[in-house]
């Protein structure tokens, strides 16, 4: 095969499919970052305004055009004062390379240590709410406790959640491997079927599941009962072993790292 005829296959072929590939992949990771922020909000805007300017072309809608075409210079100005914040998130993360590694997996260790601390708060009867960030951003919920952005062990959650400071009385945030923040509100449960005996804690849990893809876990105070709350259904009544288990498959660890122990639990 001629030097022509391989460079025309490159041409034709290879050329194309790497450009689509690498425009797909910049794509791909740009949405995981947005997803994680704030600023997929400002991509819907955006696609909204899309169709309506879109619409109007079509149907030769010029009084909307004409408005939109004035708009649209402080529109974009506007949003990107507003979510300046978030924009200068994925700026940082591009800085870094960071949008260009894949996801970082939760460690065992941190599972551990969360299960840890969970035990000797069970046993002492003492309520915890741990909520695991998955895909969809909890900027809203973070917000509402104190930042800690610190390394994530059972001693810390120990000592949040086994004496009576100021952090107690809410969830705790982890994102990343580390705990974003303590003390933060989550929304309550609307559901009319729970069980009576459910307190706040649970209630708070099972509407955070209803709300975003994140994992709860739950130490009831009343019984020190381990519970797991997400997509919108709380299981109650877990053992450690089960707690384990089921944090590994809905945090994304690889296939074999955690206990395979049978799972029960009532689904509520």
């Amino acid at each position: 095969m001629s030097a022509s005829s391989i460079g025309q296959i490159f041409s034709s072929y290879v050329r194309p499919a790497l450009d689509i590939l690498l425009l797909a992949y910049l794509m791909y990771k740009a949405y995981e970052v947005m997803v994680k922020t704030q600023a997929i909000q400002l991509v819907k805007g955006a696609l909204i305004l899309a169709v309506f300017y879109v619409t109007a072309f079509f149907l030769q809608l010029t009084t909307v055009i004409w408005i939109l075409n004035i708009l649209a210079p402080g529109l974009v100005i506007a949003l990107a004062i507003v979510f300046q914040p978030e924009l200068r998130k994925i700026f940082m993360r591009l800085g870094q390379g960071s949008i260009f590694r894949g996801a970082d997996r939760p460690r065992i260790t941190q599972i551990e240590a969360v299960i840890n601390a969970a035990e000797r708060l069970s046993s002492s009867r003492r309520g915890a709410l741990i909520v695991f960030s998955r895909n969809v951003g909890l900027k809203n919920i973070i917000d509402t406790g104190t930042r800690l952005d610190s390394l994530l062990s059972s001693s810390l959650i120990v000592t949040i959640f086994g004496h009576d400071t100021p952090l107690h009385d809410g969830a705790i945030v982890v994102q990343e491997g580390r705990v974003a923040a303590a003390g933060c509100l989550l929304p309550l449960s609307e559901q009319q079927d729970i069980r009576k005996s459910f307190g706040t804690r649970h209630r708070a849990a099972l509407g955070l599941s209803e709300e975003a893809d994140a994992v709860v876990l739950v130490v009831s105070e009343e019984t020190g009962a381990l519970s797991l709350a997400y997509e919108s259904k709380l299981y109650y009544g877990l053992v450690p072993e089960q707690v384990r288990r089921r944090l590994g498959e809905l945090l994304e660890f690889p296939e074999g790292s955690v206990d395979t122990a049978e799972e029960t639990g009532d689904a509520e």
